[in-house]
């Protein structure tokens, strides 16, 4: 039998999350804070807010974890957000002589933020439904949570980039339950502030296939290490 979704708690979520959104970036609130990187972490902290929100007042049990089905921290914690951070800083000091690595992990965290409410929160609760149904969802409400409704091409090749980000990042959700894991996959883009070239591409490429690889054969690890068990 199929659990009931909880349209409430996902509304209360929801409000809150867009309520965050609204006040970092269409208000003043933010001017008087000067640190920039903080500034980041403020446009992205509404979906976790509202999902620890939702979890407290509707006594939902969480589940999150940022290692998931991974025996420790630190092996996400090196493939999902080391590799990516040092690649990346590293092409960074070739184009402009220097290393953002503060940069580079408050994008990492700003991905967790935003993570720990499309995800841990929102893909978890709409999983009764069919999965094209949820991804259609999200899709929408983590398009409109950005708050930018301008009919024009690029809008709607950031809405074709949500689209496929909900059901990419929710594949890898469900293969390794850690927070960590997407939250480097979310931030793929977002390490790049001047725009995707050739370079910026390719490294997103590599990554990308790299993460695969690293999902599959874990995966096919868990599975033969777990094989001889199942025969006792």
């Amino acid at each position: 039998m199929k659990s009931k979704i909880n349209i409430q708690a996902i509304i209360l979520f929801y409000i809150i999350a867009v309520a965050f959104r609204f006040g970092a970036t269409k208000t003043h609130l933010l001017d008087q804070v000067n640190n920039e990187y903080l500034k980041i972490l403020l446009r992205g902290i509404g979906p976790t807010v509202g999902a620890i929100a939702a979890f407290t007042l509707f006594q939902i049990p969480s589940g999150l974890s940022l290692k998931g089905i991974y025996k420790n921290l630190l092996l996400p914690f090196v493939v999902y957000w080391i590799l990516p951070a040092t690649l990346i800083a590293s092409v960074y000091y070739l184009q402009s002589g220097r290393f953002p690595i503060i940069l580079m992990f408050t994008v990492l965290v700003y991905g967790l933020l935003e993570e720990i409410g499309w995800r841990g929160f929102l893909q978890q609760q709409l999983k009764p439904l069919p999965k094209i149904y949820t991804i259609i969802l999200i899709t929408i409400l983590w398009f409109s949570w950005h708050l930018n409704f301008d009919v024009n091409t690029n809008n709607l090749i950031f809405l074709g980039i949500i689209f496929l980000g909900t059901w990419g990042i929710g594949k890898v959700y469900d293969k390794t339950a850690s927070l960590l894991a997407v939250a480097g996959v979310h931030s793929l883009n977002n390490f790049f502030r001047n725009g995707l070239h050739e370079t910026e591409l390719l490294l997103i490429a590599v990554l990308l296939v790299v993460w695969v690889m690293f999902i599959i054969w874990y995966d096919k690890k868990n599975k033969i290490t777990a094989a001889p068990s199942l025969n006792q």
